[in-house]
């Protein structure tokens, strides 16, 4: 574009951005909940302000109050698996999310962990899928508590799955699992025992790979 136009189209966007500007810090005092400044949210997170602003748009399109609760919570998670029964996995999904233990989800829930899942280190989101499998959040998993989320996995993806499943599938998957991870045979896996068998596993680090690029 020539100078002019450059110049012209410069101010124009300017004046938008400060009305898009003024519009962000309107829609954050009308929620219940307030989510933390723009600026704080960049700092903590791998996403740039304009990124945070349209996540904000799209968490408070489905969730106007500011918070998510467990039911909605499932709700919005089901329809990605209309075929299955997504509510266990769900259940401790929205957990693992909700880090302070308060029963919902904020926004800063919300993005904070998105921002480990897309782009943080392979470290850290094995740290929080770690965190997702330790149920009771002891610092271990145990074989129960990979069972019960194996479980879940399956009864969310259906009986439309093919190859068709065996029943005892998700106990074959957990023995395993164990099998490889539990390095010293006391019966759990710690964190360092299951960042260390995922990093020596080419299927698992592909598969951390997958979503970097989402957004």
């Amino acid at each position: 574009m020539g100078a002019v136009v450059g110049t012209l189209t410069m101010q124009t966007k300017q004046r938008r951005l400060s009305r898009d500007k003024a519009d962000d810090d309107l829609e954050m005092t009308t929620v219940c909940h307030r989510p933390e400044g723009l600026d704080q949210l960049e700092a903590q997170t791998s996403f740039s302000k304009r990124e945070l602003q349209v996540l904000y748009r799209g968490f408070k399109n489905e969730c106007p109050s500011g918070i998510v609760s467990e039911e909605t919570f499932k709700q919005i998670y089901s329809k990605f698996f209309p075929h299955g029964d997504a509510s266990a996995y769900a259940h401790y999904l929205f957990n693992a999310f909700d880090t302070g233990q308060t029963g919902s989800i904020k926004f800063e829930d919300f993005v904070n962990a998105l921002s480990i899942l897309l782009r943080g280190s392979v470290v850290e989101k094995l740290q929080w899928t770690f965190n997702l499998y330790d149920i009771n959040r002891d610092g271990y998993i145990s074989k129960e508590e990979m069972t019960d989320i194996v479980r879940a996995i399956y009864d969310m993806m259906g009986k439309y799955t093919y190859p068709v499943l065996k029943t005892d599938a998700p106990k074959q998957h957990v023995d395993a699992f164990f099998q490889k991870m539990d390095k010293n045979r006391d019966g759990v896996v710690t964190l360092d025992e299951f960042i260390l068998s995922c990093q020596e596993d080419e299927n698992i680090m592909r598969s951390l790979q997958l979503f970097e690029n989402v957004i």
